[in-house]
C-alpha cells in the first residue's frame, strides 16, 4: 500500500492492492427486515431519537443531550394455530439510554415522547401488532452525565465519544440483490398478494463465483393459513415469486437457488412450520437488541469491514457513532461517484472525544484504482471530497434530525 497524509485534517489516502469484492470467489451478505427483533429495536429507537430531537428543538430551539441507543426486546408468548392463534403474553420492549429530562427550568416529557414514538413505529411497520396490547413498554432512559450534557451548551459542538466508523462503495451485485430481495418481500405489493407473509424477514445470500444461493426466513401469519398443505403451497408461491424477481434484477450473477424457511418439517402440523400470530418471531421465539442487525447501509456483509457502533437512537448532533457512520457511507459513495478511475473505496473515520466534530482524529481512505489509474492522479480529488464532506457535517446533522437517512 502507498499513500499520503493531509496533516491539516488528518486525511490519509492510500492505494489498496487486492481483488474487488465483486471478484472474490466467495461472498456472504445478509439483511434483517423490519419485523426482525433486532430491526424492531433499531427502528423503534431511531424513531424515539427523532421525536426527542424534535421535542428539544420545540422547547429550547436547540438539541439537549440524548442518546437513546439502547433497547432490549424480550419475546412474548403466543400459540400459533391454523386459522389464527392467540397471544398469551405480550412482548416487552425496554427503552434505554440517556436523555435530558430538564433544561433551563423546563421539564421534558421524555417517557411520554419515547413511548408514543415507539408505539407509532410499531403500528406503522408491523401490520398485526397492536402497539399497546401486544407490546409492553418499559422506560429505562436515565438522565445523562454532567460532562456529556455540557457539550450541548458550547458554541462549537465537539465529539461526545471516541469511536470508529466505516463506509464503502460501490455495493456489489450480491449486496444490491439482498437489499432488493428484502424490500420486495416486505413491499405493499407482495403483502397484498400474500397477506400470510409477515414482516419478520431475513435474507442471506452466498455467492460462489457467479452463482447466487439465497436463503430466506419469513414468518407466516397463522390467520391466513388454514392447513399444512396450504402453508407449503403458499411458501412455494412466495419462493417462486422471489426467484423470478431476483432473476429479472440480476445482471452478471445467476440465481442458482432460493430456499424459504428451511427448518420446516412436514407432518408435524403447526409445530413443524414457521407460523406466527403477529408476523414476527419476537412474539414468541426470539429477543432483539439495538446494534445487532444491519449497518447504516442496510446490510451485514462478511467480506467488508464493519463498524462497532450502533447508529440507531444516537443523537445526530454530537454523537459520532451516528454522524461518522452515515458520513463514512456518504463519503465513500461521493468519492466513487465523483472521482473517475476508482473501482472500490473504503472510508474509515476515527473520532476523539472533545475534538471538533469536523476534525476527526483520522480520516483514512483506501482506494482501489482502475487499471491505468495512478494514486497520484486521484488522491487530490479524493482529499477534496473528504474535506468538503467534513465541512458539511452541520447540514448532514440537520438531515439526520429530519429523518433523512435510514440507519439500519
Amino acid at each position: 500500500m502507498t499513500g499520503t497524509v493531509d496533516s491539516s485534517r488528518s486525511i490519509h489516502v492510500e492505494e489498496l492492492s487486492r481483488l474487488p469484492v465483486e471478484e472474490e470467489p466467495l461472498e456472504v451478505v445478509e439483511r434483517k427486515g423490519r419485523g426482525h427483533p433486532d430491526s424492531i429495536c433499531d427502528g423503534a429507537m431511531e424513531q424515539v431519537a427523532l421525536r426527542l430531537g424534535q421535542e428539544y428543538l420545540r422547547l429550547f430551539g436547540r438539541i439537549a443531550h440524548y442518546n437513546v441507543d439502547k433497547a432490549l426486546l424480550v419475546a412474548g408468548r403466543t400459540e400459533p394455530r391454523f386459522g389464527g392463534g392467540i397471544v398469551r403474553e405480550p412482548m416487552r420492549l425496554v427503552l434505554g439510554g440517556r436523555a435530558a429530562y430538564e433544561a433551563a427550568g423546563v421539564t421534558v416529557p421524555v417517557e411520554q415522547v419515547a413511548f408514543q414514538a415507539a408505539r407509532d413505529w410499531l403500528g406503522d411497520n408491523l401490520r398485526f401488532v397492536d402497539p399497546i396490547a401486544d407490546c409492553t413498554l418499559e422506560n429505562a432512559i436515565k438522565p445523562g452525565s454532567t460532562s456529556l450534557t455540557e457539550i450541548y451548551r458550547r458554541a462549537d459542538i465537539t465529539a461526545n465519544d471516541t469511536s470508529i466508523a466505516v463506509g464503502y462503495a460501490p455495493l456489489t451485485e450480491t449486496e444490491r440483490l439482498v437489499l432488493a430481495a428484502e424490500q420486495h418481500l416486505n413491499s405493499p405489493e407482495l403483502k397484498l398478494a400474500h397477506p400470510e407473509s409477515g414482516e419478520d424477514v431475513k435474507v442471506l445470500a452466498i455467492r460462489r463465483g457467479g452463482d447466487l444461493h439465497v436463503t430466506v426466513a419469513m414468518a407466516f401469519v397463522d390467520r391466513f393459513v388454514d392447513s399444512e398443505a396450504t402453508y407449503f403451497r403458499q411458501k412455494a408461491a412466495i419462493a417462486a415469486d422471489l426467484t423470478s424477481f431476483l432473476t429479472a434484477k440480476a445482471k452478471r450473477l445467476r440465481v442458482d437457488s432460493v430456499e424459504l424457511n428451511t427448518l420446516d418439517q412436514a407432518g408435524r402440523g403447526e409445530a413443524g412450520l414457521y407460523l406466527t400470530v403477529l408476523g414476527t418471531s419476537a412474539e414468541n421465539g426470539d429477543d432483539g437488541q439495538v446494534g445487532r442487525g444491519n449497518q447504516t447501509n442496510g446490510l451485514i456483509a462478511l467480506n467488508r469491514p464493519r463498524s462497532p457502533e450502533a447508529a440507531a437512537g444516537k443523537n445526530p448532533v454530537s454523537h459520532v457513532g451516528k454522524l461518522y457512520s452515515v458520513l463514512a457511507d456518504v463519503l465513500a459513495d461521493s468519492i466513487y461517484q465523483q472521482v473517475p478511475g476508482i473501482r472500490e473505496v473504503y472510508v474509515r473515520l476515527v473520532s476523539q472525544i472533545g475534538a471538533p466534530i469536523d476534525q476527526p482524529l483520522l480520516a483514512w481512505v483506501q482506494v482501489l484504482p482502475a487499471p491505468g489509474t495512478s494514486l497520484a492522479r486521484i488522491e487530490g480529488p479524493v482529499r477534496g471530497v473528504v474535506a468538503a464532506g467534513l465541512a458539511d457535517i452541520p447540514s448532514l446533522s440537520q438531515r439526520l434530525l429530519r429523518g433523512g437517512y435510514t440507519v439500519w
